[in-house]
């Protein structure tokens, strides 16, 4: 039996009813094309990091994207890259702040492939790929046809993109331009800031180094020994509030809170709102509980379903509405479930 639990970081999922591999971008889109003139539903899997899967499983085809592949272009003070949907994401990251590449090195550690990156919009520690991505190649299965989008057709915003919360497209290859520069940006993360003992441009180098202690201190660079690291990474975003919202909220708190401006008004660190919930580290008795390390990843002990995984984040998202009046959404994709 094929089972979704073998090729998630989560180990949960049942089995799909078929599995098919692309290592190349011609056979992604013959694999999804022929799929879509069979009317058989698609489920495309990358590095499995950000999927959560129903116990029942699948009950079309699972297309496993496969094949890294990376061009580079110099640009002036800058190079293009070009890069295959299957390309691992860390991979990516260690080389970009090898060759003195900036602009993504705040993105090590995070798990995945490439192609995933603009569908979540993937940022840390103040950066997002939306910063670099210059275009994004994908096949629109709804005209049938490879397009390329640009960086403003791809809808992105925080965690979102125009490609999240539909089906129509598969990406296929990503480009990015990163400054040839050696040295980072002004870091703007206070936690980041801390670490590294500087604001100011630093080397890609020690930028990488820092972020990697950080992830793995909150249980967020997979280990498969390490039961913390068997999650989605955050399973809930920042809530955005209104200014009415958060005057509301204001009231509720009743004391100073961590929060950040937003274009849309004030973004809340949802860590904070499950811990003063009620819900510290390692919360739970089941098989799922809470990181020990962070607040924000729920994790799978083992033995777990991921019916038990949706209790637990039932849970803390009605305990926190009820604190504080604030509903937490979740982050990864639910396959077959929802909250």
């Amino acid at each position: 039996m094929l089972r979704l639990a073998d090729l998630t970081t989560l180990r949960l999922g049942g089995p799909t009813a078929r599995m098919r591999s692309a290592s190349s971008l011609s056979e992604l889109v013959a694999v999804v094309r022929a799929a879509d003139a069979a009317s058989e539903r698609v489920l495309l899997l990358g590095g499995g990091s950000n999927l959560v899967v129903a116990d029942e499983g699948w009950p079309g085809v699972t297309v496993l994207i496969r094949g890294p592949s990376v061009s580079v272009r110099r640009d002036g003070p800058a190079v293009l890259l070009r890069v295959s949907a299957g390309t691992d994401w860390d991979t990516l990251v260690a080389q970009a702040a090898d060759e003195g590449w900036a602009g993504i090195e705040s993105l090590s550690g995070i798990p995945g492939l490439t192609g995933a990156t603009p569908v979540q919009n993937v940022g840390a520690y103040g950066q997002d790929v939306s910063q670099t991505i210059t275009d994004v190649t994908v096949w629109d299965r709804a005209a049938g046809r490879i397009a390329v989008l640009s960086a403003a057709d791809c809808g992105f915003g925080y965690r979102t993109s125009a490609f999240k919360h539909s089906d129509r497209y598969v990406v296929l290859e990503v480009g990015f331009r990163l400054p040839a520069s050696g040295r980072s940006g002004p870091i703007r993360y206070a936690e980041l800031t801390r670490v590294l003992g500087a604001s100011d441009a630093v080397p890609l180098a020690d930028v990488r180094a820092a972020v990697l202690e950080l992830r793995r201190g909150k249980g967020m660079v997979l280990d498969p020994a390490d039961h913390d690291t068997w999650s989605v990474g955050s399973f809930f975003t920042n809530p955005i509030l209104s200014a009415a919202e958060v005057a509301a909220f204001d009231t509720l708190a009743g004391s100073a809170y961590p929060s950040w401006p937003d274009p849309l008004g004030r973004k809340l660190s949802a860590a904070w709102l499950i811990e003063q919930a009620g819900f510290g580290k390692g919360y739970g008795n089941g098989p799922v509980r809470v990181s020990t390390k962070h607040t924000l990843a729920l994790t799978n002990r083992g033995g777990a379903h991921t019916s038990d995984l949706l209790t637990l984040a039932r849970e803390i998202r009605d305990g926190v509405r009820a604190r504080f009046g604030v509903q937490l959404r979740a982050e990864p994709r639910l396959v077959e479930c929802e909250l």
